[in-house]
């Protein structure tokens, strides 16, 4: 008889894994990113005006960024990188996962805790990134 701790390690293995595929697909094709990073933008703006919420998603605006300048040629990701930031964004937009995002609250922290843990994965790249996009405004600026 399989227990029921075994029964919920095979459910993430399975849901990460369904996750890590729609990734892949949707970091291949500009168009499904576009679409993926307007639902993004769309589900941060209905959280906006709930403060605890709006600091809990700063990495999502952050992950937008990168994707936005990954896909104007600007700023290049690593296809690893590039899948991950995919795989937080799509988990934040998709309304079932593991605590379903229509229970207040506690339905964003299962999306909290993936962004945060991808953000801590990719916390040198983050870095990177976020001085690069200072440096491109100083360059604005001075001109």
């Amino acid at each position: 008889m399989i227990s029921f701790k075994e029964k919920s390690v095979n459910f993430y293995e399975k849901a990460k894994l369904l996750y890590l595929e729609k990734a892949k697909v949707i970091a291949g094709q500009d168009s499904k990113l576009k679409a993926l990073l307007e639902k993004a933008s769309h589900r941060v703006k209905s959280l906006k005006n709930n403060p605890k919420l709006n600091q809990a998603i700063e990495p999502i605006k952050i992950f937008k960024r990168m994707i936005s300048a990954h896909r104007s040629g600007s700023y290049k990701l690593s296809t690893k990188t590039l899948g991950l930031l995919v795989l937080g964004i799509l988990y934040f937009v998709t309304p079932m996962d593991i605590i379903p995002d229509f229970l207040p609250l506690l339905g964003f922290a299962d999306d909290v805790s993936v962004l945060i843990a991808i953000f801590n994965l990719l916390k040198n790249e983050v870095e990177d990134f976020l001085a690069w996009e200072k440096s491109q405004i100083n360059l604005s600026e001075n001109k």
